[in-house]
């Protein structure tokens, strides 16, 4: 991995570069865009840009990055790895973008930290750097290979084919492909990339899980479900779900990526045919846990489940403000009743008369029969909630390992530590 030369230099100046982490990924971006200005209308999220929380994720990647290769010298962090590269190949990112994210964001070492970037400094986090950009660059191009796609080039249109409001601020989008080539499949927990033209031109892109194939197995149709985002606490509204939410009907067409992600069921926890060979008797219990819009991926396990007919114990948790707010609140259950040796607890901040069975307030595990040992999780939502239902599993002998997890937007690489 990092030479040793290389690891006593950034060992010695990690501290200073994370403490000026902050100025150094804000240059970067100025300087980016400036030069790109494409970039920021295109490819990076416009909202997260103008709230910071981008700046942000870039600065916690290499942290994270720099400081997995000084503690752990012979190991390579590829649960990170892999995890941004599905983000990166559902946006259609391109290797020689790597080269210009470099000259610009060591343009920005060089003005933040000035006559500290010896050489020796300069050399040291370079190779920090072309590690993880070259380690990117091979999974993204085995990404788009497993999908027929050529770097950069995961985009295809597909029509709306059906539309269903599924509560005051989600919405679920049925989708059919255009033309004849043929459709790839997906993992259930994969999402994709939905890319709009907004009213200034601009082509902004937001990834929604798929929440199943929206029809037979057999059937093209794809479905997701988009939760509007509304402004608040001093952030910007969702320019993407609003544009979705008001303007997108049935017959209108969409561009969308091949479907990644890397929270996906492992073949044990499958139950189909590829996963019982070999693994007879081996299905572990699982725990499927969401919040809010989190619960999309969770559907479709839940679908992947109930089809291939999984014996072992499922454990269902949803987190919501209200049931009147649990998007794919009907879906959830039915699936979860499908399933032979199932139970489903929902818990509500405000629950609503006519749901006398449901739980009250946030997520509490003790509340729920004892976990049957080797418990596999999945959770996705919220880090905040992510931390805790982690922390509660823990803490009842579900091995880390066995906590898989979904992170969306700007929390991406913070989601490392929930």
């Amino acid at each position: 991995m990092l030479s040793e030369p290389s690891a006593a230099t950034v060992r010695a100046t990690l501290p200073v570069v994370k403490a000026a982490i902050g100025d150094i990924t804000e240059r970067f971006y100025g300087r980016l865009f400036e030069a790109h200005p494409e970039l920021l209308r295109d490819l990076f999220n416009r909202g997260n840009q103008a709230a910071g929380t981008q700046r942000q994720a870039l600065a916690g990647s290499i942290a994270a990055f720099a400081t997995h290769l000084v503690e752990h010298p012979d190991e390579r962090p590829d649960v990170m790895l892999n995890r941004i590269a599905h983000k990166h190949a559902s946006l259609g990112v391109a290797a020689d973008q790597y080269g210009i994210v470099h000259e610009h964001l060591f343009a920005a070492i060089v003005e933040v930290l000035g006559d500290a970037v010896t050489p020796e400094v300069a050399a040291a986090w370079d190779e920090v750097y072309w590690l993880m950009a070259n380690a990117l660059i091979a999974i993204e191009a085995r990404l788009y290979a497993e999908q027929g796609a050529t770097s950069g080039d995961t985009w295809r249109e597909w029509q709306v084919v059906g539309r269903v409001e599924e509560t005051a601020d989600v919405a679920t989008f049925q989708l059919r492909p255009v033309g004849e080539a043929p459709v790839p499949g997906f993992r259930a927990g994969q999402y994709v990339s939905v890319q709009v033209q907004l009213a200034d031109g601009a082509r902004q892109i937001r990834q929604y899980s798929l929440t199943g194939a929206g029809g037979p197995a057999d059937s093209p149709v794809r479905q997701i479900a988009v939760k509007r985002i509304r402004a608040a606490a001093g952030a910007p509204e969702g320019e993407v779900s609003n544009h979705l939410h008001a303007h997108v009907r049935e017959g209108d067409v969409l561009r969308v990526s091949a479907p990644y992600g890397d929270l996906v069921l492992d073949a044990a926890d499958r139950s189909d045919q590829a996963g019982r060979e070999g693994q007879a008797g081996r299905e572990a219990p699982l725990l499927l846990a969401s919040a809010g819009i989190g619960v999309t991926p969770m559907i479709a396990m839940l679908e992947q489940l109930a089809a291939a007919g999984h014996r072992a114990p499922v454990t269902v948790v949803h987190a919501d403000r209200s049931p009147a707010e649990h998007a794919l609140r009907a879906d959830h259950a039915a699936y979860t009743g499908k399933l032979p040796d199932s139970a489903a607890y929902f818990f509500y901040e405000r629950p609503q008369e006519g749901h006398p069975a449901e739980l009250t307030g946030l997520v509490d595990l003790g509340a729920l029969p004892p976990l049957p040992a080797g418990t596999r999780a999945y959770l996705c939502g919220p880090l905040p909630f992510m931390r805790a239902v982690r922390g509660q599993l823990i803490e009842r002998g579900v091995a880390a390992a066995d906590v898989h997890y979904e992170v969306f937007g700007p929390d991406l690489w913070l989601g490392q530590s929930a």
